[in-house]
């Protein structure tokens, strides 16, 4: 039986977070095509380096170029906004990034620690001039400074707007689910998946050059569980995207990340103790949660590829949408 639905069935259904795109598009000529952009998720409203959250990281597999996961799993922690972009802009974004971050804490570097940002991508040049590399640092701090509480738009939006999916027009899809007093929000950025490999619906079948493609999954919950909790939640995002089809193929990257907004780690505290309070791994609610992102993770994908729109990128390529109610 499937969980209820949150409010507007969006990651921004759990409280704090927010989501900001920046798209951009440009026909240059017969050959060149800008078909890309950013996507910014941010876990709460207050100082993230200085308030920052529990959080984990679960790489299904591993054909991708994320910046900032191994200190997520070392530490368990997120100090930075979650940033999604193309791969050839993930060094562009970090630095927008991190500029937005020195102007906003001017600590950092100087009276206290570096700063660990989070970046990832999916490969977006079947429809993307990639080598134009369009994206610069100023669209990373525009997103951020776009992001909202409000139902998140999707489709071929953001990180999005090249991407594809099942050889449809893939990009940004967002569901959530209500677990007894908690909410799961689920974004991701679809990019993967050949048309005869889908589940959920019989398409047409065509033949694309396209690569295997790759997939980064973003599982938001106010639930208060720390971060060998939140990894296991991670983990369960591979029984959704199977549930779609995915069969993540060999050059695939599938990459999840999850975070509690429940409580903040604070960068600094005089006591040399912390104390963290987490649900028991043997309550049944667990299981529900468990549930939970494996539903919203398989409704995001078809939800990316839904609210899409059929997009024309380098060389004359078109991606349909989906044929989808």
């Amino acid at each position: 039986m499937q969980l209820p639905k949150g409010k507007t069935n969006c990651i921004t259904d759990v409280e704090g977070v927010k989501v900001g795109h920046v798209t951009l598009y440009e026909k240059i000529n017969e050959q060149k095509t800008v078909c890309t952009g950013v996507t910014a998720i941010l876990p709460h409203d207050s100082n993230l380096f200085y308030k920052k959250i529990r959080a984990a990281s679960s790489v299904i597999n591993g054909y991708g170029k994320t910046a900032g996961l191994v200190q997520v799993d070392e530490l368990g922690l997120l100090e930075s906004p979650i940033m999604l972009t193309n791969t050839f802009s993930v060094g562009a974004v970090w630095q927008g990034t991190l500029q937005y971050m020195l102007d906003t804490n001017p600590e950092i570097g100087n009276t206290t620690s570096s700063l660990n940002v989070v970046v990832g991508e999916c490969n977006d040049s079947y429809l993307n001039s990639v080598r134009l590399q369009s994206v610069k640092p100023e669209h990373a701090i525009q997103a951020i400074k776009n992001a909202s509480d409000k139902p998140v738009e999707e489709g071929a939006v953001g990180a999005g707007k090249g991407t594809v999916c099942f050889e449809y027009k893939g990009g940004i899809g967002t569901a959530s689910r209500e677990v007894e007093e908690y909410t799961i929000g689920c974004l991701v950025l679809s990019n993967f998946g050949k048309r005869e490999d889908a589940l959920f619906a019989d398409f047409e079948k065509i033949k694309m050059e396209t690569p295997d493609g790759s997939i980064m999954m973003i599982i938001a919950t106010d639930a208060p569980l720390y971060d060998r909790q939140l990894k296991r939640l991670a983990k369960r995002c591979t029984a959704g995207l199977g549930r779609t089809g995915s069969i993540i193929g060999h050059g695939s990257g599938d990459i999840a990340i999850a975070f509690s907004t429940a409580e903040t780690y604070e960068h600094q505290a005089e006591s040399p103790v912390e104390s963290v309070m987490f649900l028991r791994d043997d309550q049944p609610v667990m299981n529900k949660l468990f549930q939970a992102v494996v539903e919203t993770t398989e409704e995001a994908v078809i939800n990316s590829l839904r609210n899409a729109e059929t997009t024309e990128g380098r060389k004359g390529r078109v991606v349909e949408k989906a044929p989808l109610e």
